[in-house]
């Protein structure tokens, strides 16, 4: 799904803010879903970079504790965390809502504007 190119609520390009709401994984997602009110792609991005890296921090951290299993599934998982990382980022800066399965999902739903416009 395309989204026109616009300028957020911050000044910034919407196809750089969405780019920059995986930079620092959930950190950024969390700093552009509070300054971005009104923005549905950045909103979108956000949501799904909350989401995600949280799942994958999840993960890594129980694959750590793991003795046998982390070690071997460890790096593998780190290289596929990675890839996908690199994919949402160049997708956001290409101005597509590129939706991960789930997460995707739920990033759409959570990411309407926080103040939808009166009727």
């Amino acid at each position: 799904m395309t989204e026109s190119s616009g300028k957020t609520s911050m000044g910034l390009d919407q196809n750089v803010a969405g780019l920059l709401c995986y930079a620092l994984w959930w950190i950024t997602g969390v700093v552009f879903l509070v300054m971005e009110k009104d923005n549905k792609f950045v909103r979108f991005h956000a949501w799904q970079s909350i989401i995600v890296t949280l799942a994958f921090t999840i993960i890594g951290t129980v694959l750590n504790i793991l003795p046998f299993v982390g070690f071997v599934l460890g790096p593998i998982f780190w290289a596929f965390t990675v890839i996908i990382w690199i994919i949402l980022m160049l997708k956001a800066y290409q101005g597509i809502m590129f939706k991960l399965p789930v997460a995707g999902d739920i990033a759409e739903k959570q990411s309407q504007p926080a103040n939808p416009p009166k009727q």
